[in-house]
């Protein structure tokens, strides 16, 4: 089983949130669990490869 970091909040009755990985995609839900939901089906689309120039958050060395 694989894991993403996501980042949320709550904003009055919803729950915002986004992927680390992909700061630019945000969804919602009225509850966690709907959010996080939400967030596994935009993280399919995105990485499918239908969805052209999606851009991403990556890490890199510097010595």
């Amino acid at each position: 089983m694989e894991t993403k970091r996501f980042v949320y909040w709550q904003e009055d009755d919803m729950w915002i949130g986004y992927l680390e990985e992909y700061p630019d995609y945000m969804t919602q839900g009225e509850t966690i669990e709907e959010l996080k939901e939400n967030l596994k089906d935009i993280y399919k689309e995105l990485t499918s490869g239908d969805i052209p120039h999606v851009r991403r958050v990556a890490e890199l060395e510097i010595s």
